[in-house]
């Protein structure tokens, strides 16, 4: 049995897998709001619970929105500030009593759709959430690739490439650069973006609905976002060349994503061979937890449980 944690800054979730992937129990708790300690005894409680319930133990992997440090051990890119400075992967060990993996949350999105969802079978799969940020993650034969600072798949804090001279110098991101990739990619930007161009206030899974519909306004905005989209991939093509991306989050649902970048994509990349294979999650929100559970492999068990 395999047990996978979401820490998001609201909820806690928890699912335990079969070898086979299959649900077998499923939870969800509130996160103690800024309390550290508290949400260390919370995912020990889940778990505990979730075992007692199952009648066995489970290796536990956990995703996080932020990255263990190679070189401190400690929590850090988080934006659940609690957890910033703390060795979570060592504190939750000893208070569950065995080993326990914590990764970013976009890593274990890629690997749970690596493992059985919508790149299933790929050698290399680059896995994208854009929705309120943009983010990204790197599975390669089954097994996420953190890099040496923790941070490898992070496109979303690369600049947007290309640029035109009304690009830039961009937008002021987060990170304190300017023209960062989520600036110009994220749900927000693209609801700014629009508003920008007409005046009027719409989501932006609303402003591609609006242009699949026919409205003109809409369609220029996607027009320059598709191209924009087309562009950053193209960079993680020429430098990873992965087999498959697939796009999660909430923009994800936007269709016309999986039409457009493919040869639009081509454009921009060198000398691919084909359109390059863009598509959508299969797991939907569960596949940050799903990736959780998934960070041991089967081989591993023994070592898992301690």
């Amino acid at each position: 049995m395999r047990i996978g944690i979401d820490l998001g800054g609201t909820k806690i979730e928890l699912v335990a897998l079969s070898s086979g992937g299959d649900v077998l129990w499923r939870e969800r708790v509130p996160t103690p709001k800024g309390d550290y300690e508290a949400t260390v005894l919370t995912i020990r409680d889940l778990v505990l619970r979730a075992e007692a319930q199952l009648g066995e133990r489970g290796s536990v992997g956990v995703a996080i929105p932020g990255a263990i440090s190679a070189r401190t051990g400690l929590v850090k890119n988080a934006n659940s500030t609690q957890l910033i400075g703390h060795p979570l992967d060592k504190d939750l060990g000893a208070a569950i009593g065995r080993p326990v993996r914590v990764e970013n949350d976009a890593d274990c999105f890629t690997l749970s759709e690596a493992t059985d969802g919508a790149g299933r079978g790929a050698r290399v799969v680059f896995g994208i959430i854009a929705g309120t940020g943009v983010g990204g993650g790197i599975a390669i034969d089954g097994q996420t690739l953190g890099g040496a600072n923790g941070i490898a798949g992070e496109w979303g804090h690369n600049p947007l490439p290309a640029l035109t001279h009304a690009e830039i110098p961009g937008p002021v991101c987060y990170c304190g650069k300017h023209g960062c990739v989520e600036t110009w990619l994220s749900g927000p930007a693209l609801a700014r973006q629009y508003a920008e161009a007409t005046g009027s206030t719409m989501i932006a899974t609303d402003v591609a609905e609006a242009a699949e519909s026919g409205d003109r306004a809409a369609q220029g905005v996607m027009e320059k976002y598709f191209d924009r989209f087309a562009r950053c991939m193209a960079v993680v093509v020429n430098i990873l060349d992965p087999d498959v991306i697939v796009i999660g989050g909430g923009l994800s649902k936007i269709d016309a994503l999986y039409r457009e970048l493919p040869e639009r994509s081509m454009r921009y990349a060198f000398t691919p061979e084909g359109p390059i294979r863009v598509v959508k999650n299969v797991h939907g929100d569960s596949s940050g937890v799903r990736g959780a559970a998934w960070l041991w492999r089967e081989d591993e068990h023994a070592k898992a449980l301690g």
